[in-house]
């Protein structure tokens, strides 16, 4: 990475460094991805993390990464026995009337076993057993060690400081990793979800026997049924996907508009589908170690993002995503400007019914130049951001896998429509805010123009700046470049005297300034 794009560029192969770009990066991610297996531990959760960083990485890795499982080889049941009981403080045999030898799912931070409890204390005794990798906690501190250091270590270099929080994006992953391997806090989330949708009959969530369960082990009652992306299986059961489909997305949006608190990885291991014996189902959800909220700073900052649009205000837009945290504060945010202006005169004003109509074409070209602008940006998405995306992503896959003619949009319009209702009072204020503005414009305009009269008047151009900036920077390096030319041929013909080895020996200083130097004086 270093070569190509910090010293290729610096001497006249950019172009050549431009066009290699997506293979190189290609193959560093599937380099990264047999490390990551190989490895074990942490490094799975870190290249599913990378996978859904579109803010930050390229699509050529994030595409790579995308295919990244967690499904690693099973410990042995000596070990998974010896560490359950550790932490039960019991012999299994004492309080499991059956426990499989083999593994329901093994991931890299922990697998499970179905079980039956001795007794039926907790309400039932089929049950789910999720128990730690022995020595994960050890191995997660250790990469979470390693990760801190090299972010540290990148966070000095320019080029990457100025478009990525490093040390705050392995926080936003050291955090959700420690949740993931907390299972008393998966327990309480779980119930936490369970009351969000006590009394409706669309959603069930396992019960916890919180007396089988400690921070490393996780006793649950055993909701599995269909699973949800088993289209074959729900038609022999009787049940319609294309309904499975309509309820799984508005199960998920009312979460994310209503609720506030979110199961951020409803993949298909993780959603069932329980038939009724009145020809109807239930969704039963497990997993809930990686969960999301929309606190209240984010609310408001999605209340100005709705002002903003409706409005048709790019200038808005962009303030109001900063403002929420998505762009570092070293972002200069012309061309998003421009580009988000672009965007409310081409779709702005349409319904969704009227943007299902656009050419895909269109949007995907659109998509390419926004993308492009976008990624050229110091822009970063708050860890509870990719989490609504994720969620959403991962709810939109899904539900098409059940029902190709699945369109998302019709699903989110009544929450998005009544997400601007409750809204609209405080927006009328906001755009009460913007008349204001506009009874002082014809004074901010009077002054303007007698700042143009006397001369006063500065004029940013930013792609201009660049240019001249570089323009600079390359003078500078031709010359460092002459006085190393001049060095050398004076140190050569004075040759083998010292003062020609001397000079000779300091040609080196320009010779590096004249390759790497020029960013400053």
């Amino acid at each position: 990475m270093w070569w190509y794009e910090l010293v290729l560029p610096r001497i006249g192969f950019a172009e050549h460094a431009k066009k290699t770009r997506t293979a190189r990066l290609t193959r560093i991610a599937q380099r990264f991805h047999v490390l990551a297996v190989a490895l074990g531990g942490l490094m799975i959760k870190v290249g599913q993390f990378l996978s859904s960083r579109l803010d930050v990485l390229p699509p050529a890795i994030t595409d790579e990464l995308a295919g990244l499982q967690d499904e690693v080889p099973a410990v042995p049941f000596a070990e998974i026995r010896a560490l359950a009981e550790a932490e039960l403080g019991v012999p299994l045999v004492d309080i499991f009337a059956y426990f499989d030898e083999e593994a329901v799912a093994a991931a890299s931070l922990g697998q499970a076993h179905r079980a039956r409890l001795m007794t039926l204390d907790a309400g039932f005794d089929e049950v789910i057993v999720k128990v730690q990798r022995p020595g994960i906690s050890d191995i997660v501190e250790i990469d979470l060690s390693a990760l801190r250091r090299v972010a540290g270590w990148l966070s000095r270099v320019r080029v990457v400081a100025d478009h990525v929080d490093l040390p705050s994006l392995v926080e936003e992953f050291a955090a959700t990793s420690l949740d993931e391997i907390d299972y008393l806090k998966e327990a309480a989330n779980a119930e936490c979800f369970a009351d969000d949708f006590a009394g409706d009959a669309r959603v069930g969530v396992p019960q916890i026997a919180w007396e089988r369960t400690t921070r490393r082990v996780l006793t649950l009652s055993d909701v599995t049924a269909i699973k949800i992306s088993d289209v074959g299986a729900l038609k022999a059961a009787g049940v319609d996907p294309k309904a499975v489909a309509q309820t799984f997305a508005q199960v998920m949006f009312e979460q994310l508009f209503d609720n506030g608190f979110f199961h951020a990885d409803p993949h298909p291991g993780n959603i069932f589908v329980m038939p009724l014996t009145d020809g109807g189902f239930r969704l039963d959800f497990i997993d809930f170690g990686m969960m999301g909220a929309v606190p209240d700073d984010l609310r408001t900052g999605l209340r100005r993002l709705l002002v903003a649009i409706a409005s048709r205000d790019g200038r808005g837009l962009v303030d109001s995503i900063r403002e929420v945290g998505v762009l570092l504060p070293s972002a200069d945010t012309t061309e998003l400007e421009r580009a988000v202006t672009e965007l409310f005169s081409r779709f702005g004003g349409m319904g969704f019914a009227q943007l299902r109509e656009v050419d895909e074409r269109e949007f995907r070209d659109f998509g390419r130049e926004f993308g492009e602008v976008v990624r050229a940006l110091p822009f970063q998405l708050p860890e509870n951001f990719l989490l609504v995306i994720r969620a959403m992503s991962l709810t939109s896959g899904v539900c098409s896998t059940l029902d190709p003619d699945f369109n998302i949009w019709d699903a989110v319009e009544p929450f998005a429509s009544r997400l601007l209702a409750t809204e609209g009072s405080r927006a009328i204020g906001d755009l009460v805010g913007e008349a204001g503005m506009l009874v002082r414009l014809p004074k901010r305009l009077d002054g303007a123009i007698s700042r143009l009269e006397e001369g006063r008047v500065s004029v940013s151009v930013p792609a201009v700046d660049k240019r001249l900036a570089r323009l600079e920077r390359m003078g500078r390096r031709i010359l460092w470049a002459v006085v190393f030319a001049g060095l050398l041929v004076a140190g050569a013909v004075l040759l083998p005297s010292t003062f020609g080895i001397v000079l000779m020996s300091v040609s080196v200083i320009p010779l590096v300034l004249a390759l790497f130097g020029g960013g400053r004086r």
